[in-house]
């Protein structure tokens, strides 16, 4: 074990020696790298933000029912029975409007009494209105949409209406977000992993000779390769902490300008970063992503050294 770490302590000192050779090509890269990987990250924060809210919207949705015409008064009463019968492993709620009642409520708010009267028979239906309790986030709007097929094949029933379609609205909006940040992110993982596959290239280019020799006075392949990789790591892992320190500090004026906006709809919401678990599974990932990239350069370029 101790062979092992010594080993692995010499091929990080060397990577570290290579790099102070050539400071300002490495903080280039670093730059560059850091650039790709900025913008997944702050597509992660705002959704990692944007997600806690969505979740904790309490979603009541109401299905409203409305009866044919020509629906007989004792057959749209006892129509509750078997919309209690579908919704029997639910919380709901479920009113019975007589098409007498919704014309006098209409007559009442709407101040259209005279225009009303006018009509002579009534043109509203009996209706039902579920409320239902048990739904409380964006993700169970097919359970609803669901219920709503299953009412409109009771008898008597002309009409579904869901008012929850914004909240699947939201989903779908939520769901779209992440395919287009999952996709940027592999679009510039590419970009990473070809920045750090031309930067090793360079670098064994330049210590041809270096290895050439150390070759011919019998150092290993794993030996010569073990810098080479450390130097991609460190690339990945430094431009990963740039990214995520530039997107802290972008944070500051965009909570300036959301504050402005939140307080026209009376809300607090602020952007905060990501939490330290979270940031250390990217700059672990930034590292990774750097260490793929010297792995095939490496193997590309030093094969033929052989």
């Amino acid at each position: 074990m101790s062979v092992w770490l010594r080993q692995h302590g010499f091929a990080l000192a060397a990577a570290l020696v290579h790099l102070r050779r050539a400071p300002g090509s490495f903080l280039f890269n670093i730059l560059v790298v850091a650039i790709a990987l900025a913008l997944p990250f702050t597509g992660l924060t705002l959704l990692d933000n944007v997600r806690p809210m969505s979740e904790s919207l309490s979603v009541d949705p109401e299905i409203s029912i409305f009866l044919r015409q020509d629906t007989a008064r004792e057959q749209a009463e006892a129509l509750a029975a078997p919309l209690r019968q579908l919704v029997k492993d639910k919380q709901a709620r479920i009113i019975f409007t007589p098409r007498e009642k919704a014309l006098d409520d209409l007559r009442t708010k709407s101040g259209l009494s005279d225009v009303l009267t006018t009509l002579g028979e009534n043109p509203l239906p009996d209706s039902y209105v579920m409320k239902l309790d048990a739904f409380r986030n964006a993700q169970a709007g097919g359970d609803v949409d669901q219920l709503a097929e299953q009412i409109r094949t009771l008898p008597g029933v002309d009409t579904v209406q869901v008012d929850s379609a914004w909240v699947k609205r939201l989903a779908a909006l939520l769901n779209v977000l992440r395919l287009a940040l999952l996709l940027l992110a592999a679009t510039l993982g590419t970009v990473v992993v070809a920045v750090v596959f031309n930067t090793i290239r360079l670098q064994v280019m330049t210590q041809r000779d270096e290895i050439i020799v150390s070759k011919l006075i019998g150092a290993t392949d794993n030996f010569i390769h073990r810098p080479f990789y450390y130097t991609g790591a460190l690339l990945g892992l430094c431009a990963g902490a740039l990214a995520l320190g530039a997107v802290a500090l972008a944070l500051r004026p965009l909570n300036v300008a959301i504050a402005e906006f939140a307080r026209l709809y009376a809300s607090e919401f602020q952007l905060a970063p990501l939490p330290p678990p979270a940031m250390a599974g990217l700059l672990a990932l930034s590292a990774g992503l750097g260490l793929v990239g010297a792995v095939l350069s490496v193997q590309r370029h030093l094969s033929r050294l052989n």
